[in-house]
């Protein structure tokens, strides 16, 4: 435990760890905003899309070369 000599010590402490818990909700915040954004259809179908066309390329380059 921290041994304060005055007030003065006692209100930068204070306003420091404020200043901290600000500074992780609006970090939860941004990762919540994230995450949103990571899990739109659109941007789901996005991933899908890239691995289907995958598939449907070495799908038809194996048609082609039998």
């Amino acid at each position: 435990m921290r041994v304060y000599k005055s007030f003065e010590e006692i209100d930068n402490d204070l306003a420091i760890r404020k200043l901290e818990r600000d500074i992780a909700a609006e970090k939860v915040k941004l990762n919540l905003s994230k995450t949103k954004e990571q899990l739109m259809p659109t941007n789901l179908l996005g991933g899908f899309t890239g691995i289907a066309r995958k598939f449907i390329i070495t799908y038809i380059v194996r048609k082609i070369l039998k």
